[in-house]
């Protein structure tokens, strides 16, 4: 006769296999919709009631996480490799050229490096590491005159994250409009720009304004039942 720890088995194998399977379908419903797509949606194209997909992630950034987690984090390295780059500005264009090489193949990851959302922990770490390694390398490549000295890292900030916002709408464009942003930090044609800097809070809520990242508290967060 089966003991109860025989007859639970089973059951700890499917759930782990919903798990993984949820996982599987929001990555591909992520990354042609983007990380606002219904949960629903998610669970009917892995094969599970609402119900299931709720069992395994109490909110849309749980799920997000478990997503993404993977993914996010090789740019983290490429963060640290490109700080670690003897030429800054080499080191500056690399990077950037891989977290737009990401943008423009994952509409989810788009989403989120873009906008950001609150209770994702590989996203805040990825944010973190985003603008130290952009202010370092910027900082750096000032020091040796191959950036204009008047920016700071919140223009770049922005004006990297309002080109990223465009990719979905220019796939096959982004590297021409990035050359051309890159090329407009450099020193030699450079012209007084008017007006001050955005502070970061500035340039966050003007970001939010454009686009804003979907929040945990939207009805969608919780698949119906």
């Amino acid at each position: 006769m089966a003991t109860s720890d025989d007859r639970r088995t089973p059951l700890r194998k499917d759930a782990r296999r919903n798990r993984e399977t949820l996982i599987t379908a929001a990555r591909e419903v992520y990354a042609e919709r983007g990380v606002d797509a219904p949960l629903d949606e998610i669970a009917r194209r892995a094969g599970v009631g609402n119900a299931t997909l709720y069992r395994h992630f109490a909110s849309r950034a749980e799920l997000i996480e478990a997503v993404f987690r993977d993914s996010l984090t090789p740019l983290l390295r490429a963060a640290e490799e490109s700080r670690a780059h003897p030429d800054p500005w080499a080191g500056l264009t690399a990077y950037v050229d891989r977290v737009f090489t990401l943008l423009a193949a994952d509409r989810g990851a788009n989403d989120l490096m873009t906008t950001g959302m609150q209770g994702v922990p590989t996203l805040e770490a990825l944010h973190e590491g985003n603008r130290h390694t952009l202010d370092v390398l910027l900082r750096r490549a000032q020091q040796q005159a191959a950036v204009r000295a008047d920016i700071g890292v919140e223009d770049l900030l922005f004006l990297l994250t309002a080109l990223g916002r465009a990719v979905p709408a220019v796939p096959g464009s982004w590297r021409r409009y990035l050359a051309l942003l890159l090329d407009a930090l450099r020193p030699a044609t450079a012209h007084p720009l008017p007006g001050p800097p955005l502070s970061p809070d500035q340039s966050g809520a003007a970001l939010r304004r454009l686009d804003p990242a979907p929040g945990t508290g939207s009805s969608r967060d919780r698949p119906t039942r």
